[in-house]
């Protein structure tokens, strides 16, 4: 059975954009989810049936497609998958990114389960981070290892 979709336009409330202070630290506001609209326990139902469809038949099911082919070959998907969210982007295409946005967060899941990591793993350090700077957060993370250096942008 289809689910009813509501015609009524769901209006996101205004949000205060960040301004900085006297103390130049950054005010912001926590803006809810809209009524009666999908939230992140999502990503928690669509995490379950990807690790439901890990020993499923290839040939029926996407998710058991990727995950047989290994970590190489998800991973390359969600870097596809990331890139062109990545364009979507750039190019100003909201709607294009939301469905690219959908995409990436699938293949994060599906790289999650092939790592055998489960979604309140990421829920609690992001929670760990909640209210730390950025920058402070960066700082503290303890330096690569000698010889397996990063290439990141800091």
């Amino acid at each position: 059975m289809a689910k009813k979709i509501s015609k009524t336009p769901v209006v996101p409330p205004k949000v205060k954009r960040a301004t900085k202070t006297k103390r130049s630290a950054i005010s912001t506001i926590a803006v809810p989810p809209p009524i009666n609209a999908p939230d992140a326990r999502v990503l928690d139902r669509l995490w379950a049936t990807v690790l439901a469809r890990k020993h499923a038949d290839p040939a029926t099911s996407h998710s058991a497609r990727l995950l047989s082919r290994g970590t190489a070959k998800i991973a390359q998907k969600f870097g596809e998958e990331a890139v062109e969210c990545l364009i979507e982007a750039v190019g100003g295409h909201r709607l294009a990114l939301v469905a690219e946005s959908a995409d990436v967060l699938y293949h994060l899941l599906i790289l999650w389960v092939d790592a055998g990591l489960r979604p309140e793993q990421i829920w609690a350090e992001l929670a760990r981070r909640e209210g730390v700077s950025g920058i402070t957060e960066k700082a503290s993370r303890v330096a690569s290892p000698i010889g397996f250096e990063t290439t990141k942008i800091p």
